[in-house]
């Protein structure tokens, strides 16, 4: 009955927000409830909610102030070289931009740390995706899938979480599975290709003046052919479709307010004059950041406490007078908030799940459900149980509680625990993007994308990138 019902929660769950029925906090809150509820077990209803946001609780502080580190380095301009790379890649191709956007959510996702890719990603190309009226689910999809594929690094959590639940060494896993990451990102590429391509065909050619990547001046609501004078930014269009957001991609009209004189007050991202640019600590801030991320890499302390340390002295060398620290703190508190709040929201749903013995009973059916006949591939039924089992439950559930288990019935058919551990990191690129992430609230809350819309549109192309894995770990002999 457990396990019956706790299908039900996370289908329940899933079609409310998915048809926008319900807020994803709200589902996220009252679904468990009700479910708990149901198993009879409500009573107990405040104990799990109580142990979910005492499990969730390091994770939110972590969010809240990497938040404030990375807005605060992204204020100053630390990753505008980057950027203006990037941008001039881009020019202003929708092609390009969307694989660019695949490229700079995969370099960034060096770092390990999924909220860190998607702040800077979002605020270096949202103002392009806008400002083109390009289909926002798109920069969502792809940048949640790069890094779910680069999320296998052995800092990034996957891998270490692997290695300590099956007792192995964490380069045992990654190295070989390197070939089969590469594919992976590989297919990333290409998917951003076709996306951007058929972003091109919707919208049109289009070109940008070499100021593209400065706050824009107010425009009229009709974007007209030509190149204007005056130093103001415009578009020029040749063929192709109109490049007025409409079109059945979805995503393409959600995300940003525009004033009454039709200004797109949202791009303000990339103002190379903008008052927080602090270049005479260009230097300093990249030591810190490069340190930042060398102590969570070495774990020298907890990462919510070296992100707590880091904001605050980001904030106090670049910002030393008080006014100025406040500007800073209010002008990244909504992102705090949604993303903070999310994160508490998730930790009822968690709670619950745990709580009630669901997550165990529908682990055991799943593994159970495997026929006695493909005890030989379980490395193979590893890597395809990854992909939903990754997806509705938490990393540290699948890797500590069913992983385990897959390794243990593929040690029976003689399969390397080796094997059922690197088969296991196939699902990360549909994880990314799982209701149970606090990152992707990241994502979804820059880029003012619905979380269904983001949900609809990206998880057909994240499982095949992860199938993409999956294959080519079989054709190289991985697993």
């Amino acid at each position: 009955m457990l396990t019956i019902l706790g299908f039900a929660m996370i289908a329940t769950f899933l079609v409310l927000i998915m048809t926008k029925k319900m807020s994803p906090i709200a589902a996220l809150v009252l679904i468990p409830a009700l479910f708990c509820v149901a198993v009879g077990q409500g009573a107990q209803l405040g104990d799990y909610v109580i142990e979910g946001v005492g499990n969730l609780a390091p994770t939110a502080a972590m969010l809240m102030f990497a938040i404030v580190y990375f807005g605060v380095m992204i204020d100053v301009g630390l990753f505008d070289p980057i950027v203006r790379g990037i941008l001039k890649f881009c020019q202003a191709d929708p092609m390009r931009i969307v694989v660019g956007t695949a490229v700079l959510a995969a370099i960034v996702s060096l770092d390990g740390d999924g909220s860190t890719t998607f702040m800077i990603t979002v605020s270096a190309m949202y103002p392009l995706y806008k400002r083109l009226k390009m289909s926002l689910v798109v920069m969502t999809g792809v940048a949640a899938t790069a890094n779910g594929v680069m999320n296998t690094l052995p800092w990034g959590g996957p891998t270490a979480r692997a290695a300590t639940a099956l007792k192995l060494d964490a380069s045992e896993i990654f190295v070989p599975m390197i070939p089969a990451l590469a594919m992976g990102l590989l297919a990333v590429f290409v998917l951003a290709y076709v996306l951007g391509i058929r972003e091109r065909k919707r919208l049109g050619m289009l070109t940008l003046d070499e100021a593209l990547a400065r706050e824009p001046q107010p425009e009229p609501e009709t974007v007209s052919a030509g190149t204007g004078t005056g130093g103001k930014d415009r578009l020029r269009k040749g063929t192709g479709a109109s490049a007025s957001g409409t079109g059945d991609v979805p995503g393409t009209s959600t995300g940003g307010t525009e004033n009454e004189d039709g200004d797109d007050e949202e791009f303000q991202g990339l103002d190379p004059d903008r008052s927080t640019l602090r270049p005479k600590l260009y230097w300093f801030n990249a030591g810190l950041t490069a340190a930042l991320l060398t102590a969570m890499i070495m774990e020298l302390m907890p990462i919510p406490v070296l992100f707590l340390l880091g904001a605050a002295l980001a904030l106090t060398v670049n910002f030393p007078h008080m006014p100025d620290q406040r500007a800073r703190i209010a002008a990244h508190a909504d992102n705090v908030l949604n993303v903070s709040g999310m994160v508490f929201a998730a930790a009822v749903f968690t709670g619950v799940l745990t709580g009630t013995g669901m997550v165990e009973h529908m682990a055991d059916w799943v593994v159970g459900a495997v026929p006695e006949a493909m005890g030989p591939h379980m490395a193979i039924v590893t890597g395809l149980l990854s992909l939903p089992l990754t997806y509705f439950m938490s990393n540290d559930g699948f890797y500590f509680g069913v992983l385990p288990v897959l390794a243990e019935a593929g040690a029976a058919h003689g399969v390397s625990p080796l094997e059922i551990a690197r088969a296991s990191l196939a699902g990360q690129a549909l994880h990314m993007s799982s209701p149970l992430v606090p990152a992707v609230y990241v994502l979804v809350g820059m880029a003012k994308v619905e979380f269904g819309d983001h949900t609809r549109f990206t998880v057909k192309w994240a499982v095949l990138t992860s199938l993409v894995v999956l294959a080519a770990g079989v054709l190289f002999g991985i697993m």
